[in-house]
């Protein structure tokens, strides 16, 4: 592409989409201190769940929803907390969904707000998110399930409830009141107390899924922080993030290399890990494609050579290196292999 061709755009996905059964780690914001507080090893306690304590410090890390459900579950068993998932929430933010939180927080009004919500978090944060807006006239619900089976999971059901209440209050400047929330949990009578306290509305335990309860007319509520630029562009980059997640596996992985191979972070072992399969796995279904990893990296490497050299004045020996080449002349030799030009001669044409 051209340099007058496009006003404004990204050399390919910041980063690759949780896969099924994943969630970003940013959920674990808050973890560790919380945890230490109370007497805990929070890496300790990861680790015991097959979770790599490094992701504390990666909030875009994918990990399993599984094992985050089955660790929130230990914890509140360890600490004698029935209530873990909720009080670790209250220590939390919006800002755990990242730029799902940015795109609402710059919509125009709640409803737009809400509707980026339930687009683009299951995008951008974790596919099992299932999210829907029920408006009556009178009482509206904002109702989610969970798409995978995570066993007894009381304690994520919790700090989910928190979260979304913190995004609808903090987007609307703490105007937005719930009349009441829903989920599946059954505490105890004194439980219910406190959850009503935390919440700050009425709750409806043992309900079939969980909702937000609240008059249909704070839908239109303005947005005080609403920017049109910035929900745009977030927007339009969380709604091609959105196509991207349902394109085919080649197409997956071409996106991963092309955001990774910049960072100095491409792998297929770390592609692998992103999409939620295994290395062997990921071969064979590039194979369906007659397509290698190492082809994906080749092609890759071509396209943002090119658009390093047209688009802008990075040092030759600095584009090699962003595109993983141990020395220039390799790079060169690579690029005259590519297009019948040494990479200065492009540059120059």
């Amino acid at each position: 592409m051209e340099e007058q061709d496009f006003f404004f755009g990204l050399e390919g996905p910041l980063e690759a989409v949780p896969a099924a059964g994943q969630m970003r780690a940013a959920n674990l914001r808050g973890f560790s201190n919380y945890v230490r507080a109370r007497g805990g090893a929070p890496r300790r306690i990861l680790a015991q769940h097959g979770l790599d304590p490094m992701v504390l410090a990666d909030p875009d890390a994918h990990i399993s929803c599984q094992q985050v459900a089955a660790m929130f579950e230990y914890c509140s068993l360890l600490f004698d907390d029935p209530l873990f998932g909720l009080h670790l929430a209250a220590t939390q933010d919006a800002d755990i969904f990242g730029s799902v939180t940015a795109v609402c927080r710059a919509a125009p009004d709640l409803r737009a707000a809400i509707a980026s919500l339930i687009r683009y978090l299951p995008v951008a944060h974790s596919p099992e998110a299932q999210l829907e807006l029920v408006d009556d006239g009178g009482m509206a619900e904002l109702r989610w399930v969970v798409g995978a089976d995570l066993g007894f999971n009381d304690q994520a059901n919790y700090q989910a409830m928190m979260l979304i209440l913190l995004l609808l209050r903090t987007v609307s400047g703490q105007r937005f009141r719930a009349a009441w929330v829903q989920f599946s949990a059954d505490p105890s009578p004194r439980e219910l107390i406190e959850i009503e306290a935390l919440l700050g509305t009425a709750v409806r335990p043992r309900a079939p899924g969980s909702a937000i309860g609240f008059s249909a007319t704070l839908l239109d509520l303005p947005i005080a922080t609403a920017n049109r630029l910035t929900y745009r562009l977030v927007g339009g980059y969380l709604g091609r993030l959105r196509l991207f997640n349902h394109a085919d596996m080649a197409e997956r992985a071409r996106s991963y290399v092309r955001g990774a191979l910049p960072a100095g972070t491409c792998a297929i072992e770390r592609c692998a890990d992103r999409m939620g399969l295994s290395v062997r796995t990921l071969q064979s279904r590039l194979a369906a494609h007659d397509l290698h990893f190492s082809d994906l990296v080749e092609e890759q490497r071509e396209q943002l050579a090119r658009i390093y050299l047209r688009q802008t004045p990075m040092p030759i020996d600095e584009v090699a290196e962003r595109l993983g080449y141990a020395e220039q002349t390799s790079f060169g030799r690579a690029f005259k292999r590519w297009t019948g030009q040494t990479p200065r001669q492009f540059r120059q044409g």
